[in-house]
């Protein structure tokens, strides 16, 4: 069960941007130079191009994956969202080669907003569970 908290005081367009791109992943919903950190490993992402081809690798080359949203925390100038990478290892990650195996990775992810959209995102997933899965460990 998803549930999502909002501060009263927001502009709606802002809570709805963040939101649809909690679904999407759809980089119209970010800042024109947006910055996503992989907390785990500390490769940084920098500008809407590459955060794009980084999220369809990791969700249509690495893995056939979809996020599954726990919860989401909106306010106007953050948002968290809490979620399982859910989905088949397809092709290679991390020097591994596709396993066609399940994964069901549990995440976390923080964003600052700026004017309505994501301007940083801190990334957090359980690497270890993901390398387990696929057989890395």
């Amino acid at each position: 069960m998803s549930q999502t908290i909002i501060e009263k005081e927001i502009d709606a367009s802002e809570t709805k941007n963040t939101a649809a791109y909690f679904e999407t992943h759809d980089v119209k919903y970010l800042a024109d130079n947006p910055v996503f950190i992989n907390m785990g490993t500390g490769e940084v992402t920098k500008g809407r191009e590459a955060v794009a081809e980084m999220l369809h690798f990791i969700y249509h080359i690495a893995f056939d994956a979809k996020p599954e949203i726990r919860n989401k925390i909106i306010t106007e100038n953050n948002a968290v969202l809490e979620f399982n990478f859910t989905g088949k290892h397809i092709g290679e990650f991390a020097g591994i080669a596709a396993s066609n195996r399940d994964v069901d990775v549990p995440c976390t992810v923080f964003y600052d907003l700026e004017n309505g959209k994501i301007k940083t995102a801190r990334i957090y997933m359980m690497l270890n569970v993901l390398m387990q899965q696929i057989g890395g460990n």
